[in-house]
């Protein structure tokens, strides 16, 4: 079983680097927290996290223990949480691409509730899902890998992602030039970093820390 050993300021920092070099999504690995990290009082004791990613690919095929029991998970508290609120959609667990979304679904099209869910430029939805995946980290005693969507929003920003990280990956690798996208949470840096290698002659790295770390195009070394 392939393996990697990883440290950086974050847990997922540290874990984003290891699936980077193993070339895995999350829903492919095995996150063993070896250490979290800590801040220190003024710079002393302070401490990095540190990780081991283990590959859970056998014979070319993912395997999935404990995927599902996170989905039930997520989608009832997601039911819950909903009904609290009084708004009305169905929760449903799709595996799509080797992503775990559990998908939040309007009963009639152009639902406003459902623009609340999502909120400006993702905010809300971004809340919901951080939310949720505490809850099933609680629950599961398991690294959370799943991802909370509403009405395909996610989705269709997956793919806009994808094909401008595409894009600037072709002309980092026409002009020899490096290139900084701009800030990203983990799911949306690993996004690019998936997109960047399927084009020849360039890597990416990410590079800065907290709400600063972004992505990093530049041509193969």
């Amino acid at each position: 079983m392939e393996e990697i050993r990883r440290s950086a300021p974050s847990v997922e920092e540290a874990v984003e680097a290891a699936l980077t070099e193993l070339g895995l999504s999350e829903q492919e690995a095995d996150v063993e927290v070896i250490q979290e990290s800590r801040q220190g009082l003024f710079g002393v004791g302070a401490q990095e996290a540190i990780v081991v990613v283990r590959s859970r690919v056998r014979s070319g095929v993912p395997t999935d223990d404990g995927l599902d029991e996170q989905a039930e998970i997520a989608a009832e508290f997601l039911e819950g949480l909903l009904e609290r609120m009084g708004i009305t959609a169905s929760v449903e667990p799709n595996l799509e691409d080797g992503t775990m979304y559990i998908d939040v679904i309007a009963p009639e099209p152009d639902d406003e509730d459902m623009g609340l869910l999502i909120g400006r430029h993702g905010q809300t939805l971004e809340s919901l899902q951080e939310l949720t995946r505490v809850v099933v980290a609680q629950r599961s005693e398991m690294r959370p890998r799943i991802v909370v969507d509403v009405e395909d929003y996610r989705k269709r920003q997956v793919d806009r992602l994808s094909a401008r990280a595409r894009e600037v990956a072709e002309r980092v690798a026409g002009s020899g030039r490096e290139e900084a996208l701009e800030p990203m949470n983990p799911f949306m840096r690993k996004v690019v970093h998936d997109a960047v290698a399927g084009v020849s002659g360039v890597e990416s790295g990410s590079e800065g820390e907290g709400p600063d770390r972004h992505v990093v195009v530049r041509p193969r070394r």
